[in-house]
């Protein structure tokens, strides 16, 4: 394996991560949204990663890495409180919140920063290696 396709598949790693990193933020934002624009309450959005495998090149590690699969909205239903002051409210008062635990987000926030810093450490290895190897000889 070179050192640039390495790179290039923790590259694609880092760009993932990012993007989780930036619907986890976005969750976060959300949390007391109860009407969103499509008028109704804010559901937790979930990023799924998918491999990028590709066999038919004669490099094994040619286009390989990772990136988001989709990301999807989290279909379970959120707290119902009761505050009749808001507009979202239904007749009984009852409203209906967003499904984010701020807990269960900043676990996934950490998660997902921890895995950005290990890439971005494997990219200044390589570096480091590629400097050492342009030092041989001379």
């Amino acid at each position: 394996m070179n050192l640039i396709s390495g790179i290039n598949i923790t590259g694609s790693a880092l760009n993932a991560e990012k993007i989780r990193m930036d619907v986890i933020a976005q969750n976060i934002a959300n949390a007391h949204t109860t009407k969103d624009v499509d008028g109704k309450v804010y559901q937790r959005k979930v990023v799924s990663f998918q491999s990028i495998l590709d066999t038919k090149s004669g490099n094994s590690v040619a286009n390989q890495g990772v990136r988001i699969g989709k990301i999807s909205a989290d279909k379970t239903r959120g707290e119902i409180v009761y505050n009749p002051s808001d507009p979202g409210a239904d007749k009984s008062g009852n409203v209906e919140m967003p499904n984010v635990n701020i807990a269960n987000e900043m676990v996934d926030l950490v998660g997902s920063s921890r895995a950005y810093e290990a890439n971005l450490s494997v990219i200044r290895n390589a570096k480091q290696m590629a400097t050492k190897a342009l030092t041989i000889g001379h």
